[in-house]
């Protein structure tokens, strides 16, 4: 195809638009934008909010699937919009909606508060009973120590695994896979004490028992944490604990 073609041609995108204070219920809006082969559903948006309609509302920062703001609805899949390239979806129509489960703030903008507020729940910072002395040096780790959490440390709280989740949808109470995939990254960390401070809260029936092992929250995740991997590891270690709790004694290399 020859670059004048390319450059004639347009797709349609179907916006959710919704303000709250203003509109009994969303709708959709159609417009036509023009298809560019590098273009990504994020540069689509943008041109409409720069050329065409400035009060179309979306999160997005740094466009290189970093800072994990831009996550929307993409045809029914929650996706990064910053790296859902047009031509996967031609000939087209692109719908573009908010991450579903959360409540809308206005268009694709969505209320986080629900998930930070429980993300703080879990703790998720290294915790020490007491801090060792700064001239003793660094809390060291070896190769191995290290290859025990960091797959979960890769999280960018896009909140893709929420959308995904069937569970968080229509549980209001639980943790959710991001939240879950984070405590476990600490507790996993050797430099890490906090475990016995998170248990209560991850071992609940609102924590990691909540989890029906959909597995869609690690299906979207674009840095492959695996949230549902980290959720089930959580479940063997609180099994593992019930049942050694009728033991007199822990066996050796059991527990932590």
């Amino acid at each position: 195809m020859t670059s004048e073609a390319t450059a004639a041609r347009t797709v349609t995108l179907e916006v959710f638009r919704y303000h709250p204070e203003r509109d009994e219920e969303p709708s959709f809006q159609s417009y036509e934008v023009p298809y560019r082969e590098e273009w990504v559903v994020l540069d689509a948006l943008n041109w409409l909010k720069d050329e065409v309609d400035g009060t179309l509302s979306y999160r997005w920062s740094c466009r290189m699937g970093v800072c994990g703001s831009c996550g929307m609805m993409v045809n029914g899949l929650p996706r990064l919009t910053c790296n859902a390239f047009l031509r996967e979806f031609l000939p087209g129509p692109i719908r573009v909606e908010p991450l579903r489960g959360f409540p809308v703030e206005r268009d694709m903008v969505t209320v986080l508060d629900d998930f930070m507020g429980k993300l703080t729940e879990v703790k998720p910072w290294i915790i020490r009973e007491q801090e060792q002395p700064v001239e003793e040096g660094e809390y060291r780790q070896t190769p191995s120590q290290l290859a025990d959490f960091k797959q979960f440390s890769m999280c960018i709280n896009c909140m893709l695994c929420y959308a995904a989740c069937p569970v968080y949808e229509h549980e209001e109470e639980f943790i959710g896979p991001a939240a879950l995939a984070l405590a476990q990254r600490y507790n996993l960390d050797s430099r890490d004490q906090g475990n016995e401070q998170r248990q209560r809260l991850i071992w609940s029936d609102e924590g990691i028992w909540d989890c029906t092992f959909v597995g869609e929250c690690s299906a979207v995740c674009p840095k492959n944490v695996d949230p549902a991997g980290a959720i089930q590891q959580a479940k063997v270690e609180a099994t593992n604990s019930f049942f050694l709790s009728f033991l007199p004694f822990t066996p050796p290399g059991m527990g932590r």
